[in-house]
């Protein structure tokens, strides 16, 4: 073989390897067909670069962190964000609890997964599961995603599933459920604000902290309005600020109340599924009353136990809600979706809550 055609083949190898490489290069976000929606496989939507599994954001995804957390069975999560160019999000700063108001074709992006050992957060992980939630002809859809256990990608998974996993606590201890991976319609008996589908966490009130951007920390509400994303700057100090249940520096009942808000106030509230019961858990409510103090159940069933109250001011132990908070069976346990086992320490921070609310005379 003569050196140009040695030449001419070594130039095909190199064209074909190049073309190979760039078919598998991944979209960016801004090259999302949306009438192509759902895609297939999760890397297709060009979220994130490198190794998929390591969840580093592309150019214009956005991380971001509520300050109170949904109690998902001790998942751990990461959520992105990501706006086309040139569009941005508003705010009501008199309604709090009212999600941001999104741009067309936004996609809120949250992952679910399992640290191999809760001690190293950072370490060795298991991705479940990645929701999306894409705002298309001014209406939000739900697309979920089932990681493979190779954790090369994930894929398009409507219908839900069971997926058992592992791990170790903070003090060693070996934890194993069989996780719930809800499906397409059940995301919908949550996100729901006056009967239409709506994000839950993206909320002025839930982003009103500081959060590590690499080497930067920086208030969230500061850098969406840095990169675009917000409209503008609301008065942070008119903001109700919601705390995480590990925050040492908040009060008792601002902690306990945030958890409220985030796990049970999307619809325990006025425009919730849940508003007519007259239970309303959402932190703008400042009645005691409406939180469930000497209030009874309107339909509680097997889940009213043998208690009167919601809440039994001063016993935790005689109150419902805890009750329900306390229990895995489908007819008592509340939430009635998202988990499958027990919070201890939301259960333990709210009965103290109840514990500390003054006692009926």
């Amino acid at each position: 073989m003569n050196s140009v055609k040695k030449l001419t083949i070594f130039a095909l190898f190199i064209w074909i390897g190049v073309s190979c490489f760039k078919m598998k290069q991944s979209k960016i976000p801004s090259e999302i067909d949306f009438e192509k929606l759902p895609y297939k496989k999760l890397s297709e939507y060009g979220f994130f670069k490198g190794d998929l599994a390591n969840l580093e954001a592309n150019e214009g995804v956005l991380l971001y962190e509520p300050a109170a957390s949904l109690f998902t069975d001790y998942a751990h999560k990461s959520r992105f964000v990501w706006m086309p160019k040139g569009s941005r999000a508003n705010f009501d700063i008199n309604d709090q609890d009212k999600p941001l108001d999104f741009p067309e074709h936004t996609i809120i992006v949250k992952n679910f997964y399992y640290p191999a050992d809760f001690s190293k957060p950072k370490g060795n992980k298991r991705i479940l599961e990645t929701r999306l939630l894409v705002k298309k002809d001014n209406k939000w859809e739900a697309f979920p995603y089932k990681w493979a256990d190779d954790q090369q990608d994930a894929d398009y998974k409507s219908i839900g599933g069971v997926i058992p996993v592992s791990w170790k606590d903070e003090k060693g201890e070996m934890h194993s459920i069989k996780y719930a991976m809800p499906n397409k319609n059940q995301c919908k008996s949550c996100h729901n604000r006056n009967g239409t589908f709506s994000p839950i966490g993206p909320k002025t009130k839930q982003l009103n902290h500081e959060i590590s951007y690499g080497s930067e920390k920086k208030n969230q509400l500061d850098k969406w309005v840095e990169v675009g994303y917000l409209s503008s700057l609301p008065d942070k100090s008119k903001i109700n600020g919601l705390k995480s249940i590990n925050d040492a520096s908040a009060n008792l009942d601002t902690k306990a109340r945030s958890y409220l808000d985030v796990n049970c106030g999307h619809c325990h509230s006025t425009y919730g599924p849940a508003a007519s019961s007259g239970l309303r858990l959402n932190f703008e409510e400042t009645d005691p009353y409406h939180w469930g103090v000497k209030k009874s159940p309107v339909a509680a069933g097997i889940g009213a136990g043998t208690f009167k109250y919601d809440i039994y001011s001063g016993k935790s132990s005689e109150s419902i809600l805890t009750y329900r908070m306390n229990s895995t069976h489908p007819g008592i346990m509340m939430p009635e979706i998202g988990r499958v086992s027990v919070h201890k320490e939301g259960v333990k921070l709210i009965s103290d809550w109840i514990d500390s609310l003054p006692a009926e005379k």
